[in-house]
């Protein structure tokens, strides 16, 4: 069982695979305790203070309200991304809005707190990289003045926050295996994926193009 908990407080994120009462918020992997938003805004702090990273007032809150309208929908893990991508685009106004606007959130929170999801679908997690990038993207377009800045911000600084969520796993309990991390590393240069790999090995990885270049 990994867990990351405030200090301050009782609150703490654990991840496993037992079973707990229905008092408390389970998803695939993960037991959560924090059930306010100063409880997450603890732990995203400590998460994002371990990782020596800086969010901008407006990411650090959204993840924060991600987190906390996300963790009672188990259900999310049986939406199929792809094809929810595609219905979004075809709609119009508020609902494609609204469509945008989760399958960004879902994606986040798959490649930040649920990598292990990938496995399951038979897919590299920068794959919900790409496509959560391209849903906020979506929306920054759409959007007018201050909410389209908000989501172009969010599709740029989406690994940056998928790196605050693999860390509020724990360290030792990031949900990358070797293979994993190497591809996430490789794929979007996120900074969780190469201290998996330092824990295991001093050398740097490369893509085969990017030998075959040099």
């Amino acid at each position: 069982v990994g867990a990351f908990a405030n200090p301050n407080n009782n609150s703490s994120a654990e991840f496993t695979h037992h079973e707990f009462s229905s008092s408390e918020v389970v998803m695939p992997g993960l037991m959560v305790h924090p059930t306010t938003t100063r409880d997450w805004q603890a732990l995203v702090e400590q998460a994002r203070h371990s990782i020596e990273c800086s969010l901008s007032e407006q990411l650090e809150s959204y993840l924060v309200f991600t987190l906390m309208r996300f963790t009672t929908r188990p259900e999310i893990v049986d939406t199929v991304l792809a094809t929810e991508y595609l219905h979004a685009l075809e709609l119009g106004g508020p609902e494609q809005t609204r469509r945008l606007r989760d399958l960004g959130d879902q994606c986040l929170l798959y490649s930040g707190l649920f990598p292990g999801q990938a496995r399951r679908r038979a897919v590299p997690i920068g794959y919900f990289v790409t496509l959560g990038q391209s849903a906020y993207d979506a929306l920054g377009i759409r959007l007018p003045d201050a909410h389209g800045d908000l989501f172009l911000e969010l599709s740029e600084g989406f690994v940056t926050l998928m790196d605050v969520l693999l860390a509020l796993r724990g360290r030792d309990n990031r949900g990358l295996d070797p293979l994993d991390a190497c591809d996430l590393w490789l794929d979007t240069g996120s900074g969780q994926a190469r201290a998996v790999l330092a824990d295991l090995t001093d050398a740097t990885p490369v893509s085969i193009a990017e030998s075959v270049t040099h």
